[in-house]
């Protein structure tokens, strides 16, 4: 992620955009301070799509089944001081 100061990024905004499109997230910093990202509007909104944790992990990508059995082996003790 290509870093800007204020400065430069007011002064080259129309480059900073292009790199954001081209490269991705652009940070800004003002005084040596992260203070802003600059994000391309798709990933914004992909982002921000309002789907829940739920709604996502259902439609997620399928991939092999996942292995659910346990080990029999049994569990090691531990000592708590």
């Amino acid at each position: 992620m290509h870093t800007w100061q204020l400065q430069e990024a007011k002064s080259r905004f129309s480059e900073l955009v292009t790199r954001t499109l081209a490269e991705g997230p652009q940070l800004v910093t003002r005084r040596g301070h992260e203070v802003v990202v600059v994000i391309a509007a798709p990933e914004f909104h992909r982002m921000h799509s309002g789907l829940s944790l739920r709604d996502v992990l259902r439609n997620a990508p399928r991939g092999e089944p996942l292995d659910l059995e346990r080990s029999a082996e049994p569990v090691r003790g531990i000592e708590l001081s």
